[in-house]
């Protein structure tokens, strides 16, 4: 059996009420590791040869979950969810921290698989080997607290009453998604915790088609043993200590960057995107540690780095509200790009989404998009039923409850910043597109690049297989962090990128001292990595079936990066659509990609990907000369 793994994956089939135990032969594992690599064989497997014809939120769709070989050994674990994305219809690997994961390893599964719709709302129960299907109509319609209090007492009262004398039992790992999930909100999070999401790709949605409330987990069997134990605790050792050097993450996390972002780099979403330079002091992170009560020794399983917190705010007219201490990306999505430069009422609208199981990206993008839209006046009062004014968090609150609960303008809104723009373009007789800050249907991560001080080169969003997603991005060598290549193997393997150490070759080492096998980061960047990526760039060319992108238009950032900054130092600078067109044929190509990003005949052989040339000779065709 293949080290670092438990062996066996879990496939549920909620139409038929069916569960049965599968496994991957060792080959295939050493191809594709695990988390979002193996998403996309399976993906590719199943659905590939009709891809264009199945719905994201039809139960034709697979919602999967899965770990990797150096989960739960490597510092910072991770579940990668995947599914076809009802945001941009391609595969997008969207990672979530927390302990599901090590949960589920110890249960005895790498994975969890599930296809088809239930008849009515369900959750799935995993303990030591077994798993069954089990009713939530008790759990429908609440919110993400209720959700955690509510599993939390039902699995630890069941455990304590069959097993009295045992253990003190420990509250189970829970994969679970709120009302925006439950709707279809195509911006909806798979949550867990108090609350970390997973937000790219709209996966809250997918498991909301298939009335699945959450996967709960409970193991009591130990991890899988890796190949090389002493090597793998000295690694453990060499890598922890790194990160505790790391002050600024372990106080406060990517949050930290609130204001540095927008005061030094000029790249912070403020007001959808219209500037991303202030000089707000007030959104500094020594204000959010005076006025924002924070939970310090708050952690996820091994993690030293320890970077989410827990943050409520004890007083005033926000008083109660608790969340996640907001990351960088969340601080930037549910503040300035809102108008809000007040900590505690950035708090407040992190507790709302999370509540809701919104994303805070994608969310705060949504909001933040249909606030313009109200102050040219295309969408009036009528349109929603309240003023909606920048800095107004209770507006914004009362807006996302409107979407999440598709009334009204919501109904429209719960689609997507995408797909809502054209549909209230059509209604108003204007063009909304350019003020829809997404690349292929998916918000841009809270970095810009106009300024070009922060990370993300110019084609970082447009080029990216897995849309606007800003720890993935396009254009960066192997060895850069945030790059596909470098990302996608970490989402893959499947552990915190955050946790990763340079060289990045200790990364590998660490690979290989869970697995055994002798796999190389060059192996990863020259076949494995591209074969993934290969998968999802086709999988986005095929689109369908109510989206399909065209890659001599859509590969390609969105109107307002090439609009001049506005104000701060860089004022007047924007992206260069020349350098654009440049330094995208070139990513494309180094790929063996040609110059649409097409992937080539003899690159897809090269990577044992037939199936997928055979499905892209359709593509070729219509955009041939």
């Amino acid at each position: 059996m293949a080290r670092g793994y438990a062996g066996k994956y879990l496939e549920v089939d909620l139409t038929n009420e069916k569960i049965r135990n599968m496994t991957f032969d060792e080959e295939v594992l050493k191809q594709f590791i695990g988390g979002r690599a193996l998403a996309c064989k399976i993906l590719w497997d199943r659905l590939g040869s009709r891809w264009e014809t199945i719905d994201p939120l039809g139960p034709e769709n697979i919602f999967l979950a899965l770990t990797g070989p150096m989960t739960g050994f490597y510092p910072g674990p991770k579940t990668v969810v995947s599914g076809k994305s009802p945001e941009s219809n391609g595969i997008v690997g969207s990672a979530v921290s927390g302990e599901f994961e090590i949960e589920l390893k110890c249960a005895g599964y790498d994975g969890v698989i599930v296809t088809g719709r239930a008849k009515k709302p369900v959750y799935i129960f995993v303990k030591d080997g077994n798993a069954e299907i089990r009713d939530a109509q008790h759990l429908w319609g609440k919110d993400a607290k209720q959700t955690i209090r509510l599993i939390n007492k039902e699995i630890v009262g069941e455990l304590e009453s069959k097993r009295p004398r045992d253990r003190l039992w420990k509250e189970p790992g829970i994969l679970y998604i709120g009302p925006a999930g439950e709707n279809r909100v195509r911006a909806a999070a798979v949550e867990q915790k108090w609350t970390h999401g997973a937000g790219y790709g709209g996966y809250g949605a997918v498991m909301g088609s298939k009335n699945l409330k959450a996967i709960v987990a409970k193991g009591t069997g130990p991890l899988p043993e890796p190949y090389d134990y002493g090597k793998v605790k000295d690694l453990i050792q060499k890598i922890v200590h790194y990160r505790l050097g790391e002050d600024s993450m372990r106080r406060w996390g990517t949050g930290a960057a609130g204001y540095t972002v927008g005061a030094d780099t000029s790249s912070e979403p403020i007001r959808n995107w219209q500037e991303e330079w202030h000089d707000r002091k007030e959104f500094g992170v020594d204000q959010f540690e005076r006025k924002v009560w924070r939970k310090r020794y708050w952690g996820d399983f091994g993690c030293p780095s320890t970077c989410l917190k827990l943050a409520s705010v004890l007083r005033g007219p926000y008083k109660g509200a608790i969340s996640d201490n907001p990351d960088y990306e969340m601080q930037a999505y549910e503040g300035p790009n809102l108008g809000i430069f007040d900590p505690e009422a950035n708090v407040y609208m992190s507790s709302v989404s999370n509540d809701l199981g919104f994303c805070g990206i994608q969310g705060g993008n949504l909001l933040a998009f249909t606030a313009e839209l109200y102050e040219r006046g295309i969408l009036t009062k009528e349109d929603l039923g309240f003023e909606l004014k920048w800095g107004d968090a209770r507006a914004f609150e009362r807006l996302a409850w409107k979407i999440v609960k598709r009334e009204g303008i919501g109904d429209i809104l719960a689609e997507g910043t995408y797909r809502a723009a054209i549909k209230i373009g059509r209604m108003k007789g204007v063009d909304c597109l350019k003020y829809a800050v997404h690349v292929k249907g998916i918000a841009i991560g809270a970095h810009g690049i106009r300024s070009a001080l922060d990370y993300p080169p110019p084609i970082a969003y447009a080029c990216n297989v897995q849309g606007g997603d800003h720890t993935s991005v396009s254009g960066m060598g192997p060895e850069e962090e945030p790059g596909e290549l470098a990302w996608g193997f970490m989402d893959s393997a499947t552990i915190c990128a955050f946790n990763s150490v340079r060289p990045l070759e200790t990364v590998w080492e660490f690979y290989r001292a869970v697995t055994g096998w002798e796999t190389t980061m060059d192996e990863w960047n020259t076949i494995m990595g591209p074969r993934m990526l290969s998968i999802q760039r086709a999988a986005l060319l095929i689109g369908g079936p109510d989206v399909r992108w065209d890659p001599r238009v859509d590969d390609d950032n969105p109107p307002r990066f090439y609009e001049p900054l506005p104000s701060g130092p860089k004022a007047g600078q924007a992206a260069s659509r020349k350098e654009v067109q440049a330094r995208k044929k070139k990513w494309f190509n180094s790929l063996g990609w040609d110059d649409l990003g097409i992937p080539t005949s003899e690159t897809l052989k090269k990577l044992g990907l037939e199936s997928v040339d055979k499905a892209l000779e359709p593509i070729r065709e219509l955009y041939k000369g």
